[in-house]
C-alpha cells in the first residue's frame, strides 16, 4: 500500500472519527508487536516467514495512520498497546503453529469487523472522504491475512485454544474502547 500524506488539521476530522483513528493507530500498533512477538519466539521457517510478510503489511498501515493522525492525537496508552500486541503473538508461538494461525485468524475477523464499522458511517457521513479509501485497503490487507490464517488452521480448536481466542476477541473489543477515549 502506497502511504498518501492526508494529515489534516484537527479541525477538519469530527472528534468520532478522530477517536476511530486513535483506536486504528493503537490497532495497528499492537498488529506490528503481535508478528514482532511472534517472531521473538518461533523457529519454524514457514511461521517466522508468515510472521514477517505479514508484519511488513503492519508496518505500512501503522505509517498511514500515523500520516492521518498527530501524535498529539494518538492513544496515550501505547505502551500497554506494545506489551498486549508482544503476549498476544508470543504466547501462541511458544504453544505452537496453530494457535499462532488461530490467533492471527481471530484478531483479523475483528480487525475486518472494525474497520467495516467505519467505512460505512465514513461513506454516509463523509462520503468524499479520501480517508475511506485508505482505510478500506487496510481492510483488504488484514481480510487476505485473515484467509491466510485460515487456511493454514488445521482441525478444530481445543478447549484452551477456544478459551485463548475468545479471550483474544473480547481483548479487542475492550482495547478499542479504552484507545477511542485515551
Amino acid at each position: 500500500m502506497t502511504v498518501t500524506n492526508l494529515t489534516a488539521e484537527p479541525c477538519i476530522y469530527p472528534k468520532w472519527l478522530i477517536a476511530e483513528l486513535r483506536s486504528d493507530h493503537a490497532g495497528e500498533l499492537g498488529a506490528v508487536m503481535i508478528y514482532r512477538g511472534i517472531l521473538a519466539v518461533a523457529s519454524e521457517p514457514a511461521l517466522r516467514a508468515f510472521a514477517e510478510e505479514h508484519l511488513a503489511t503492519e508496518r505500512q498501515h501503522l505509517q498511514t495512520l500515523e500520516s492521518l493522525l498527530s501524535q498529539s492525537k494518538r492513544s496515550r496508552l501505547q505502551w500497554p498497546w506494545r506489551a498486549a500486541g508482544w503476549l498476544i503473538g508470543s504466547i501462541p508461538a511458544l504453544l505452537g503453529t496453530q494457535w499462532v494461525y488461530a490467533t492471527i485468524q481471530t484478531v483479523e475477523a475483528f480487525v475486518d469487523a472494525h474497520y467495516q464499522q467505519q467505512i460505512v458511517r465514513l461513506r454516509t457521513e463523509r462520503p468524499a472522504d479520501p480517508v475511506t479509501d485508505l482505510l478500506e485497503r487496510c481492510r483488504a490487507d488484514e481480510v487476505m491475512h485473515q484467509q491466510d490464517a485460515a487456511a493454514r488452521v488445521e482441525g478444530n480448536p481445543s478447549l484452551a485454544l477456544s478459551l485463548w481466542l475468545k479471550t483474544v476477541d473480547l481483548g479487542s473489543w475492550a482495547a478499542v474502547a479504552v484507545a477511542r477515549h485515551i
